[in-house]
């Protein structure tokens, strides 16, 4: 555990940002905000799913977004499937979405194609 630390930290000093992943979920504990030298939390899709439904499930989800955004860490939500789920999660101010809604898993040219489709799009609203 020490020398795994001394390695993220080595990382984080070579400005390489790391993320904790699947948070709330496993092996993942408040300890590790303390420790780790991570600049974002990914909030473990078995939360973000349901959110909608299951407003205990949106409740967490906030608690980690407002956890992480007062230890100066952005947010990455797993699991985003639908319009509804994203736009709940952009109203709690969640940073980053991730998910089949955006997009399903690309490999590089068709990755390139999709950024350049989202740029036109983003010069079309301006």
């Amino acid at each position: 555990r020490k020398r795994a630390l001394g390695i993220l930290e080595k990382v984080a000093g070579m400005n390489i940002n790391t993320s904790i992943d699947d948070f709330g979920t496993g092996y993942s504990s408040l300890a590790y905000l303390s420790e780790l030298p991570a600049m974002e939390i990914k909030i473990d899709r078995s939360f973000v799913m349901d959110m909608v439904e299951n407003r205990h499930n949106a409740v967490i989800v906030k608690a980690i977004i407002d956890l992480a955004h007062n230890l100066s860490m952005k947010t990455v939500a797993e699991g985003v499937e639908t319009q509804e789920i994203m736009d709940e999660l952009i109203s709690l101010g969640c940073d980053y979405q991730q998910g089949y809604y955006i997009s399903r898993p690309l490999d590089g040219s068709a990755l390139i194609e999709w950024l350049q489709k989202r740029a036109n799009d983003q010069q079309k609203l301006f």
